[in-house]
């Protein structure tokens, strides 16, 4: 039997030892967190699972999610505490920190690039793309990143093509030839090859270790609330733990979060985020710094302290809380 969200209320605060007359007053109590998502999509999963089993309220938070734009929103977004937390990649971070800003990765929940650029139908060679709208996602983003790399490898530049941020929906206009590529992670990847969309580049095939999708805050935020962000650590790596050892539910969270009806959608999905979900969240460091490499501008730190701290998972490592979640859940 399903427990309403009133009575998995209840029974959290009686564990945690708060007040239970009334599931009200104990979800009160709770310490508000807000995650922004700058781009819905299956590297997220963990986060939509944790929520949907109430592994956030078992660890004392009252989870909020906020849309925004992408990665050019984070450093703003974190200063103002509008959000706690933005799930975006290292590139943003990176952007971020040059433009005056203090944003750190905490943890990852992809240590490679997840995307493949593809070609609008009417672009036959790759000749034709010169003079072509490239659609990203938002400036400074992973999409502009790793669209800036797939043009050098076609021996071009940024400035052989327009470059346009065009938001997290990219697959219509360049089905309908709006835009003359653009990169694509799943589900739209796989929409994108099933449409018979001409690859250009499939960078995820590739597997090129990089801090694609991090857990991101502020330093000041982190340093003041550092037990907050291990208690969403904790939920996030028991979500993702749990999404393993636990198909079906797992592909009804992403089927409804992403609003997918095609059973072939969903497979494909989860099986990319089942193959190269870091199970403990923990940041390759060799990614970050080849993000670090292809990113930053001249006049950036290239110490990779300035932008990741993994202080919080090495912790949680120590302390035996992934080998007992793997115990727990048995996930692999």
């Amino acid at each position: 039997m399903r427990l309403t969200t009133t009575a998995i209320i209840s029974i959290l605060a009686a564990i945690m030892g708060l007040p239970v007359h009334g599931s009200d007053r104990a979800y009160a109590q709770l310490i508000p967190f807000r995650v922004g998502i700058a781009a819905p999509a299956n590297t997220f999963l963990a986060i939509w699972v944790a929520q949907d089993a109430a592994f956030y309220e078992a660890h004392g938070l009252k989870i909020e999610f906020v849309q925004l734009v992408g990665g050019r929103e984070s450093g703003p977004e974190l200063k103002t505490r509008r959000v706690h937390l933005i799930h975006v990649g290292m590139s943003s971070v990176i952007r971020a920190n040059v433009a005056g800003g203090e944003l750190r990765n905490i943890g990852s929940l992809s240590n490679v690039i997840r995307a493949t650029m593809f070609a609008a139908p009417q672009i036959k060679t790759n000749s034709d793309l010169k003079g072509g709208v490239f659609g990203i996602s938002s400036e400074g983003s992973e999409s502009d990143s790793a669209t800036t790399l797939v043009l050098n490898r076609l021996g071009m530049t940024r400035r052989d093509v327009i470059v346009r941020e065009i938001g997290t929906e990219r697959l219509t206009p360049l089905r309908n030839g709006t835009i003359a590529a653009t990169l694509l992670g799943e589900p739209q990847r796989t929409q994108a090859i099933d449409a018979g969309l001409r690859i250009i580049s499939d960078l995820y095939a590739e597997r090129i270790p990089w801090l694609y999708s991090g857990l991101t805050v502020d330093r000041g935020y982190l340093a003041a609330n550092r037990d907050t962000l291990v208690r969403f650590l904790k939920a996030t790596i028991e979500g993702n733990h749990f999404a393993i050892s636990n198909e079906k539910r797992a592909k009804d969270v992403l089927a409804r979060e992403l609003k997918l009806t095609d059973q072939k959608i969903i497979d494909q999905s989860y099986a990319n985020f089942k193959a190269e979900t870091p199970l403990n969240a923990e940041i390759d460091v060799k990614g970050a710094e080849n993000v670090l490499m292809a990113v930053a501008p001249p006049n950036a730190s290239r110490n990779l302290a300035d932008y990741i701290d993994t202080s919080l998972t090495d912790g949680l490592r120590a302390e035996g809380f992934f080998a007992a979640t793997q115990r727990k859940f048995g996930a692999k």
